[in-house]
């Protein structure tokens, strides 16, 4: 069926400016057919409704039409605009409603159990907690509430839904219940949001404890789900009405819409017959007999049609004689191919007559050489578009300068060229800012082949000024050299190598500057061997913003490189280069850093008074910079609290608080700075006693290796991390037998985010049992029982393996507070001394024992005792019951006393105080002759 108003256009068949044809098709009362016969210059030839219209009607019927639009639309933002108001309103009011009754309840389930008999008598009981937590409980399911927390004064819980948390601290605002008031508070917990009301437990007037219940919001709620229903089905029936309304308007508005007048029929021939001649494809109307009655003006173009052609027979117009019969025969035709002199035409043909139809056919052309040109370039556009997108997300999967590279060099072959080669200056490979350099280090090598004869990955590469690679670097412009054989700047570079690049087959080369911003890192050059066409000005694009991408990935590398090298030398800086000398313990240890980033775990062994030794192991959460350095803080502190001879837990002491104004003082300065957050394990081992002191903080248990290969962890108390403030430290006292090893470790050996830190205990354990005898073998044995990944966090690992100084290296003596008491005991010290054969240092060493014994006699109290160790130093010590320690002063020239400590001080190495249990110990050390 041919109907040209509405598959072709409007009015005659002819071209802008041609001669009408003969016959204009009459207008059938029919509104689906269009017959061409007869002629009316009043009936729609091309209308979409061939029937007879009245003038404006298209208008009417595009204006009613849009009218009943915009009503349907107005009256549906209208309905969802009420929808949306209701829900809000409707959800805020049951939030509110919800809120008000959580409150409610919770404080009058406080109220009712602050106030039940027995509460005031439970507190006072031994065991609160026992009496306590069944009745919260009890009183808990029975009220429908969250939990029933019942505390003392200072926030400790007594009772709580979850055992594990009694005897914790509450946590909320009590200082207005233990002002005697109600308190109530909105927060979001663990449960979800939820009102908590703390009320006071008052025994004669005075706040004995207090009792906090709290109760989720959800819980009270649900009407909104009881009135939803409602307000969606109001709704629901607001737009029904709404869509009927529209569609009743719309029935009137097209019945009054007949017919079109004179100018909407000007008006659309005009609009048809423009749409007509403009598309790019050719249109073909044949006759029942096989005259031409269209041709749009690609089809002359494409069949080289005489002006007159419209009118004549198709085999009267010079095509191609299966074209002349396709056209004239009328039958179907999908994309038949027909070469017409230089073009190859894909013909589609449909014929006229269906449903009673006028005879004839449409044929459509379509120039499928253009097609065919145009689809190879989209071909390759897409191609391009693929390589750029691979390269946003395949280059620069790792902060490796070298393996960006790699990845760059990986991708372009053979996509874009046969080889490719990255080079780099040597300051970039290093994380360093690239400066004017004269030589290349080539980095990455990437061919369809392995035996090209380019530079190979590791050689430097010289810079001449006539190469291609250096005009790129100074113009930062990529240059291509389509023929190397022409290229006399790129020969002129090494010319033995450029003959035996040319004998391989490789012609051409584009060479781009590898930048980012203002910094030229390097270049890129793309060579083809087996590819016979040579790079085209488009591929040069390419290349360019294929650099271009691959660019920001080297340099985020480099700059990662260069931060992760100070991150390391700043942590290298500030761990121990080697250990102090002592014959306490036996040690070896490892340090291995995090793959990832450099973190903050720290080790250290300092030599304490009294033969004593300090084995500490830290970790500072996080990595980086900030990591690194408050390390380095943490581990000085522990230097100089050490010299303090502090016990274990008064040292871990210290260290909280220095951690929390550390805190402090990064809030202050930058106002969200995250918390530091650091763990430490601080033990002390005397070879004396063979007694170790540990006390921790938030640190992994120390394991124990008895001499027979057990292993054990002690029960070492855990305290809180550092940082936390207001809480204890506890010690563990341990005896040690001779050949025991202490293992101290940090978290990255036996947590990960693969596995528990139970299941990396119980690896450690096996570890531990199957190592050697020596501390070297012990950290070999664990470290090589790791699971083979990625290390996430540092891992730093002490294994100290201890002695004991023998009975024979050890001489005390009970002295009395007399003064006459001091010639004995520098009698009793010279015979010592002489047994030691070390008679040299008698005279320095009664001379020091005289100087303490009779400070002690003097200000110590009554229990004096003397004791002497020969170890790597002399060491002598004087302890007594008095906590005044003396301090050194110097006398002057009139003074008749004052000079003791002075001449200790002069005659022994180090002399110092620490205090015990029992008093304090004055000691001194002599170096050994």
């Amino acid at each position: 069926m041919v109907r040209l108003p509405g598959r072709f256009g409007g009015g005659s068949a002819r071209r802008p400016g041609g001669p009408r044809p003969a016959q204009t098709p009459d207008h059938p009362h029919d509104r689906h057919e269009a017959p061409l016969k007869g002629s009316s210059p009043t009936r729609v030839e091309r209308g979409g409704s061939p029937e007879r219209r009245r003038p404006g009607a298209l208008r009417a019927a595009v204006g009613g039409r849009s009218v009943a639009g915009q009503v349907f639309v107005l009256q549906v933002v209208i309905v969802l605009l009420l929808v949306v108001a209701a829900v809000v309103a409707l959800v805020l009011q049951v939030r509110h409603d919800s809120t008000v009754e959580a409150r409610n309840r919770s404080v009058a389930v406080a109220q009712a159990f602050a106030n039940a008999p027995g509460t005031v008598e439970a507190l006072k009981s031994p065991d609160p907690s026992a009496v306590l937590q069944p009745r919260a409980e009890a009183a808990r399911r029975a009220t429908d509430v969250d939990f029933i927390v019942v505390m003392d004064t200072d926030g400790i819980r007594y009772t709580h839904p979850k055992p594990d948390r009694i005897g914790k601290k509450f946590v909320g605002d009590i200082a207005p219940a233990l002002a005697g008031r109600v308190v109530t508070e909105d927060i979001t917990g663990t449960i979800g949001p939820l009102v908590q009301a703390v009320v006071p437990i008052k025994d004669d007037g005075k706040v004995v404890g207090l009792v906090s219940a709290g109760i989720t919001t959800a819980k009270v709620g649900g009407t909104a789900d009881e009135q939803l229903p409602l307000l969606l089905m109001a709704a629901a029936v607001g737009l029904a009405l709404a869509t009927g309304g529209t569609a009743l308007v719309s029935r009137r508005l097209l019945r009054q819409t007949h017919g079109l007048g004179p100018h909407e029929m000007t008006r659309m021939y005009e609009h048809h017959d423009a749409v007509l001649h403009a598309v790019r494809e050719g249109v073909l109307i044949v006759g029942g007999e096989g005259r031409l009655l269209l041709a749009n003006d690609e089809a002359h173009r494409l069949l080289d049609l005489p002006a007159d052609a419209e009118g004549r027979h198709v085999r009267d117009l010079a095509l191609p004689a299966d074209t002349a019969l396709l056209l004239a025969s009328g039958r179907v035709a999908t994309d038949e191919v027909h070469r017409v002199k230089d073009r190859l035409l894909a013909v589609n043909q449909r014929p006229t007559d269906i449903q009673g139809g006028p005879p004839g056919s449409v044929a459509t052309l379509r120039d499928s050489t253009e097609l065919r040109a145009l689809s190879g370039r989209a071909e390759v556009a897409r191609e391009r578009l693929d390589m750029l997108y691979d390269a946003t997300v395949g280059i620069g999967t790792s902060l490796d300068v070298t393996r960006t590279a790699e990845e760059l060099a990986e991708l372009a072959v053979p996509r874009f060229a046969d080889f490719a080669t990255v080079d780099l200056f040597d300051a970039v490979l290093s994380g360093g800012q690239p400066e004017a350099a004269t030589t290349l280090r080539r980095t990455a090598l990437s061919g369809i082949r392995e035996d090209a004869p380019l530079f190979k990955v590791g050689e430097r590469i010289p810079l001449v000024d006539s190469a291609p690679q250096a005009r790129g670097i100074s113009s930062g412009r990529a240059v291509l050299e389509p023929r190397l054989a022409e290229a006399t700047g790129w020969h002129a570079q090494d010319r033995e190598r450029s003959a035996h690049v040319m004998e391989y087959g490789i012609h051409s080369l584009i060479a781009v500057p590898l930048r980012a911003g203002n910094l030229v890192l390097g270049t890129v050059s793309f060579w083809r061997s087996d590819k016979p066409q040579p790079f085209d000005t488009e591929e040069v694009a390419l290349a360019e913003e294929l650099v271009t991408r691959a660019a920001v990935s080297i340099d985020n590398a480099r700059r990662y490189t260069r931060e992760h090298t100070m991150a390391v030398t700043l942590q290298r800086s500030l761990l121990p280069r080697r250990l102090p000398e002592q014959d306490a313990l036996d040690i070896a240890y490892k340090y291995l850093p995090a793959q990832a980033g450099v973190g903050g775990d720290w080790f250290d062994v300092l030599p304490l008074s009294g033969a004593r030794v300090a084995l500490v192991v830290g970790d500072v959460v996080g990595h980086g910079l900030h990591a690194a350095a408050t390390m380095g803080r943490l581990r000085t502190a522990v230097h100089n609290f050490s010299a303090l001879d502090l016990p274990p837990d008064e040292l871990l002491a210290l260290l909280d608080e220095l951690v929390a104004r550390i805190d402090q003082d990064e809030a202050e300065e930058s106002g969200n700075s995250p918390v530091t957050g650091a763990t430490c394990l601080y033990a002390v081992y005397d070879p004396v006693s063979r007694l170790c002191t540990i006390a921790r903080a938030g640190h992994p248990p120390p394991a124990l290796i008895h001499p027979d290969g057990s292993v054990e962890y002690p029960d070492v108390p855990a305290g809180p991390p550092l940082g936390l403030g207001g809480l204890p430290f506890e010690t563990a006292d341990l005896e040690l037998a001779e050949g025991s090893r202490l293992v101290l470790y940090t978290d990255g050996l036996v947590e990960d985010r693969e596995r528990d830190i139970d299941v990396g205990l119980e690896l450690l354990r096996t570890a531990l049992e199957q190592a050697g005898p020596s501390p070297e073998d012990t950290c070999r044995t664990v470290l090589d029982a790791r699971p083979p990944t990625r290390a996430t966090d540092d891992i730093a690992l002490i294994v100290a393996r201890t002695r004991a100084l023998g009975a024979d290296r050890i001489a005390e003596w009970q002295v009395p507070a007399d003064p006459a008491a001091v010639s004995d005991v520098r009698a009793a010290v010279t015979r010592q001394l002489a047994r030691w054969d070390l008679d040299d240092l008698a005279f320095a060493t009664e001379l020091i024992l005289s100087e303490l014994v009779t400070n002690a006699i003097r200000y110590g109290g009554d229990s004096i005792h003397v004791r002497v160790l020969f170890d790597r130093t002399l060491i002598c010590e004087v302890f007594d019951t008095s906590s005044t320690s003396p301090h050194l002063r110097y006398a002057a020239m009139t003074d008749e006393g004052g000079r003791g400590l002075f001449l200790v001080a002069q005659l022994s190495e180090r002399w110092g105080t620490r205090y015990t249990p029992a008093g304090k110990v004055i000691w001194a050390e002599q170096p050994l002759p």
